[in-house]
């Protein structure tokens, strides 16, 4: 799959002058809304016409698309705009119907990208389809499983392939809806770097007024274009109403977005540059993240203490640690003084910490 150029060929065909653009709303709610947002979309930069037909909802009573039905309101768009369709399909019947009704592109959603055998019944279905196929990364942040997904289109004779990364599910409360995990798309860019890689800050944000920040990410990192939901009233949308922009305001972000030139020396630079600081700011966070769970560690430590009046400072285990530390960390390239420059300031903290429960008052 790594050397198989048809990949991005369908991309190159498109002649575009500025990155691939796939626009629409979340959801198809009425032919009215789904024609007037098309008409709107249609002198913009978007490529294609993106809305929800089936719309898997995580518990049952949500709005879960209009269904087939709305696939006639996408043909009449295309009739009147132009613009190609793009859906979202999750069985080989959402195939079919998409098919009977010349949809361009065709995506699965991150909910199905977790299951191979719904892959593998997508997959038999659109075998040697001409159609371009989308593989939204899966929820959990597994790279395997999202290679899977592509791999299994590909073995069913699809060359028009490309991957779309969505961020990832997390029970940890972030800034964003979904956690970009962006190392996790730049190892697969890395890996294929034929297969067009397509962001969608809508899923990663949950949030409009970030769309345009982490769309300006995507694209220093290379990435060959966005998924934008948009709607003429994005706050009265039927699902997902926080994340969706109006057509007016998706013009305003691609007009202040900066497309680098990928064959320029300098940029060529700072798109490496801004994928190693991406790389070491999530990394810095999570370390952040996994020294404060060891404070609160520390303080319940210090809480046991407290109860059982036990002294704070165990030199022995302190020493255990250490010893272990510098070993782990030669083994991993780590110099013994700066392991033990690290660990010195997290068990002061800790001790610190222990003290502040030993002295607080109940």
């Amino acid at each position: 799959m790594e050397n198989d150029i048809l990949m991005r060929t369908w991309l190159d065909d498109l002649n575009l002058s500025h990155p691939l653009l796939i626009a629409g709303p979340c959801s198809a709610e009425t032919e009215e809304q789904v024609l007037k947002i098309a008409h709107e979309l249609k002198d913009s930069d978007a490529s294609f016409f993106r809305a929800g037909i089936w719309k898997p909802r995580t518990r049952p009573g949500g709005f879960e698309g209009v269904g087939a039905i709305g696939l006639k309101w996408l043909q009449r768009a295309k009739a009147e705009t132009g613009l190609p369709m793009a859906v979202e399909v999750a069985n080989a019947t959402h195939v079919q119907l998409a098919l009977e009704h010349n949809i361009d592109v065709l995506w699965i959603g991150a909910r199905t990208t977790v299951n191979p055998f719904a892959v593998q019944e997508i997959a038999d279905a659109l075998k040697n389809t001409d159609k371009i196929v989308l593989v939204k990364n899966p929820v959990n942040p597994d790279l395997a499983l999202w290679i899977g997904a592509v791999e299994r289109l590909h073995n069913a004779g699809i060359k028009k392939l490309g991957v779309i990364h969505r961020g990832f599910s997390t029970y940890e409360k972030t800034k964003y809806r979904n956690i970009p995990e962006w190392q996790l798309a730049i190892e697969l860019q890395n890996r294929f770097p034929d297969l067009p890689l397509i962001c969608d800050p809508s899923h990663i944000t949950g949030k409009r007024d970030m769309i345009q920040d982490v769309s300006q990410k995507a694209l220093d990192l290379n990435y060959d274009g966005l998924i934008i939901e948009t709607h003429i009233d994005p706050d009265n949308a039927w699902s997902d109403a926080a994340q969706q922009v109006t057509p007016t305001a998706l013009k305003q972000i691609c007009k202040d977005l900066k497309v680098r030139k990928e064959t320029d020396t300098e940029d060529e630079f700072t798109v490496k540059m801004n994928k190693f600081r991406l790389n070491i700011d999530e990394l810095d966070s999570k370390i952040i993240d996994v020294l404060a769970k060891r404070m609160k560690i520390a303080d319940e430590i210090g809480q046991l203490k407290k109860d059982r009046n036990v002294a704070v400072l165990q030199n022995k285990r302190w020493v255990e640690i250490l010893d272990k530390m510098i070993v782990q960390g030669n083994e991993k390239g780590l110099s013994e003084d700066f392991i033990m420059s690290i660990f010195k300031a997290i068990h002061d903290e800790s001790i610190s910490h222990q003290q502040n429960v030993i002295n607080r008052k109940d």
